[in-house]
């Protein structure tokens, strides 16, 4: 199987580089499936129904979220009734609306996909490893799921690197998101998960990770606060990470991609 995940979108800076370029790459790369995290697609902060279809007519198969889940008041409708978008699955069970959690029917594959919230300097929600466990138990790899993919929305990568070996020879790729900066440490674990502690985000890089620069260097240099944070808008560079995997799920091979706006292009071949 051969798929796609894609960082934070953040505004419409991001959503116009998933439009423009997801296209070509999921020609390009043959992709049997594609999943971007959309926590900041609306205006920086949340989903919202318009701003999901304007992703999955791109070419997104799943979205993820993370700890910007509920920000937008018509969200929640989106989050509960939308089947193809997650939100972390440890939220408290029965709780709360939406899935953490799905086994998706795509290309003739059986693809779990699983978003979890990671707890270090983070909101405090439910153990990310017992909730990550309970949905792997649930459709384990080269049993039930042909491939399955782990979302970690998470801060300190010490936490994301955990979940990268907690799931180990159980996933077929554990990424990061949350820091909306690529890491340039994209591999595969020892018993064969492909592991990317941040994808980064898809937006504008001539920003600080994609608002508008004035806001948050005041807040730095003044500790005040002058309005809002406000997406950049300049053009955006999408930021990602492609798997191809084995017979048995695990990772064949695994390398980032960006392309567009302010970094230097990588594509895979």
């Amino acid at each position: 199987m051969r798929f796609a995940f894609f960082g934070d979108v953040v505004g419409r800076a991001g959503r116009n580089a998933v439009t423009r370029h997801l296209p070509h790459i999921r020609s390009k790369l043959d992709l049997d499936a594609v999943v971007i995290n959309a926590e900041n697609a609306a205006g920086g902060f949340g989903i919202t129904r318009a701003t999901a279809d304007e992703l999955f007519e791109a070419g997104a198969d799943v979205l993820t979220l993370g700890n910007h889940s509920f920000d937008q008041a018509q969200g929640i409708s989106v989050i509960e009734n939308e089947e193809r978008l997650l939100r972390p699955c440890n939220y408290p069970v029965g709780q709360v609306p939406g899935r953490g959690a799905r086994l998706f029917s795509v290309n003739g594959y059986n693809f779990l996909v699983i978003n979890v919230h990671g707890r270090v300097f983070m909101d405090a929600l439910d153990d990310p490893f017992v909730g990550v466990e309970r949905e792997l138990l649930a459709a384990p790899l080269g049993d039930v799921a042909d491939a399955v993919l782990v979302d970690i929305h998470a801060e300190a990568t010490s936490e994301k690197a955990a979940m990268g070996y907690f799931c180990d020879g159980r996933a077929s790729l554990v990424v990061g998101t949350h820091q909306h900066v690529p890491t340039a440490d994209t591999r595969i674990l020892p018993d064969g998960t492909a592991f990317q502690t941040d994808a980064g985000m898809c937006g504008d890089y001539n920003s600080i990770i994609g608002m508008e620069v004035e806001e948050p260097l005041r807040r730095f240099t003044t500790r005040i606060k002058g309005g809002r944070f406000t997406p950049a808008s300049g053009a955006g560079t999408l930021c990602g990470v492609f798997v191809e995997t084995e017979g048995s799920g695990l990772a064949k091979t695994v390398s980032p991609i960006r392309i567009g706006g302010q970094l230097s292009e990588i594509m895979p071949s």
